[in-house]
């Protein structure tokens, strides 16, 4: 379920909250669904069952979790949503200037990156200036 390898730049706990985002931005942990128990978790990646509680604690902190007694950590309804709308500001606010600042070095335009980006179609099929481009045929 879970990648097994830390990494010495942050806390396990932290890691460990990441992960269970991750899993529930990729649809693999949905509203609803339980996390695996404390203990679980703590024996098969062999970390001390606090550090497991502590990064669970996190997610509940944050509003994606909640603890039922006697039942274990259930995701809470709205937290994809939650998640997304935190990682959308968080990807403008620190990613995003970087990310702007190397188009204007490189002079893209905004027809070249959407060129360049990976073949997303809107749902219509229709495109501006409907002819077909070279580009997409040479790309196959």
């Amino acid at each position: 379920m879970m990648d097994r390898e830390w990494n010495d730049s942050q806390p396990i706990y932290r890691q460990l909250r990441d992960r269970v985002v991750a899993m529930i931005l990729d649809g693999v942990l949905k509203e609803g669904d339980p996390l695996p128990s404390v203990r679980n978790v703590a024996a098969e990646y062999r970390v001390n069952p606090l550090t497991v509680l502590k990064g669970y604690q996190q997610l509940v902190d944050e509003g994606l979790v909640e603890s039922k007694r006697g039942l274990g950590m259930f995701i809470n309804a709205g937290a994809r949503a939650l998640l997304l709308r935190g990682e959308r500001q968080k990807f403008l606010a620190e990613e995003w200037p970087r990310v702007y600042a190397t188009i204007q070095r490189l002079g893209l335009t905004a027809e070249e990156l959407l060129n360049g980006a990976p073949n997303r179609r809107s749902s219509s099929g229709a495109e501006p200036d409907a002819a077909p481009s070279k580009t997409d045929e040479e790309e196959r």
